[in-house]
């Protein structure tokens, strides 16, 4: 006889909770192999394609696409050795194999299995998640008493019922939405508007307000990134120092360098190079601040992010030990990173451990800003447009290819005249890049 087998989200490491469901590649029916993917999923950080562990015959999906699942609610229900439907098999309560690569998280509280007839979840439709309104229904109904359930509350994660705890909400009065009457977060997230609702004429002009604009959701890559932005804004007390640099022997030498053939050497590239020169004369810049320890920890490796713009938003991928890479093995490492990005296929672990960040916003055509550092990490340089402009070279006044650089750095980790130093060694390179040789 089949057995039935529950896979549920599993934890994609990294310290991602949750992660939105884009696209499924099963349908209910659908025979999959081992380790076959089954579900495309955006976390704040990648898409990732998610492998099943077990082989058999689809007899369910949780959630729609657009939808946001946390880590251990379940995915799918696969009738192990069937090669149809199975009829009146019910689900195993065994705990599914944790995938290579994805790592356990034992701090989760283990799930609490419901046993469901497989009949019941082939007949049914995939699991629609309630959407919710900017303001709730002007006359809500408070629950009866009586009809307040006793046992355990069905509850879809331990992160709803906490929202209902920090709030106040009973969750016995709420009538989950979800299959089987499964309490969902806009179920909670609908009694608190309810709780909140303003006075019937209030609403209506609320309503009007809100019809006004286009909303948003802060989720997923967008709501990460300000998270991030957010906590660098509020944890780290940063300056920005800039200057003008001419970078028209740099170009030449990039050219030089491009004419002999071989693989194509970037301006990011040696820019990037020029960096991790600058950060072995600075060590302070490539560093992180340990709060709980009051300690500032200097890094022996430079891993090197650079921000690449993407459909999806703004992205930072890493390149891994920096330090030891010449220009034309980062330039390598920079497209291929670049097009993964892309295509929406980095992997978590691309785009986290980064020490230092180079951010060439002159693609953009500007010529400077005053960037937010990438928390943890302590500095970020930023690169405007290279272009033409009237500058003295020898002591004649020329037209000359200039660019602004810019370097934001935590102000706990240094003072101006570190930073100082090496935004100028920087632009000394950039000047003449025969100071580089010095260090290679």
């Amino acid at each position: 006889m089949p057995q039935v087998m529950e896979f549920k989200l599993p934890d994609l490491g990294e310290g991602l909770t949750e992660a939105e469901i884009v696209r499924w590649l099963v349908a209910v029916g659908d025979v999959v192999a081992i380790d076959q993917p089954v579900v495309e999923v955006e976390t704040a950080k990648a898409m990732v394609e998610v492998p099943c562990p077990y082989g058999g015959v689809v007899t369910a999906r949780f959630g729609e696409e657009g939808e946001e699942l946390p880590v251990g609610a379940p995915l799918i229900t696969v009738a192990v050795g069937a090669q149809s439907m199975p009829a009146g098999a019910e689900a195993s309560g065994e705990a599914p194999r944790p995938l290579i690569g994805y790592g356990s998280d034992h701090s989760r509280p283990a799930r609490r299995r419901r046993v469901r007839p497989v009949t019941a979840a082939v007949s049914a439709s995939p699991v629609t998640a309630p959407v919710p309104v900017a303001v709730a229904p002007a006359a809500p109904a408070a629950p009866a008493a009586p009809a307040v359930p006793a046992g355990p509350v069905p509850v879809i994660s331990p992160l709803v019922r906490k929202l209902a705890k920090d709030h106040g909400v009973d969750l016995r009065a709420l009538h989950g939405t979800g299959p089987e009457g499964l309490i969902l977060r806009a179920d909670v997230e609908a009694a608190l508007a309810a709780l909140r609702e303003p006075a019937p004429a209030a609403a209506t002009a609320a309503v009007a307000v809100a019809a006004q604009g286009e909303r948003i959701p802060l989720k997923g890559l967008r709501g990460a990134v300000a998270e991030k932005l957010s906590r660098s804004r509020r944890e780290i007390p940063d300056a920005t120092c800039w200057v003008d640099a001419d970078a028209t022997e740099l170009m030449a030498a990039r050219a030089a360098m491009n004419a002999v053939g071989g693989p194509k050497i970037s301006v990011l590239a040696l820019l990037a190079r020029i960096c991790t020169a600058a950060l072995a004369k600075y060590p302070e810049l490539n560093s992180t601040v340990d709060l709980a320890a009051k300690e500032i920890v200097r890094l022996p490796s430079v891993h090197l992010g650079f921000a690449a713009q993407t459909e999806r938003g703004l992205v930072v991928p890493v390149v891994r030990d920096a330090q030891g890479r010449n220009p034309e093995s980062l330039s390598a490492e920079f497209a291929r990173l670049t097009e993964l990005a892309r295509s929406g296929k980095l992997a978590p672990a691309d785009l986290t451990g980064g020490t230092f960040t180079l951010n060439n916003y002159g693609v953009f055509g500007v010529d400077g800003s005053t960037p937010i550092v990438n928390h943890p990490e302590a500095a970020m340089l930023g690169v405007g447009r290279i272009i033409d402009k009237p500058w003295v070279h020898d002591g004649q006044l020329a037209v000359r290819k200039v660019v602004q650089l810019s370097l934001t750095f935590d102000h706990r980790v240094c003072d101006g005249g570190t930073a100082g130093g090496f935004l100028r060694y920087v632009a000394d390179c950039v000047e003449s890049p025969a100071v580089l040789l010095r260090t290679l």
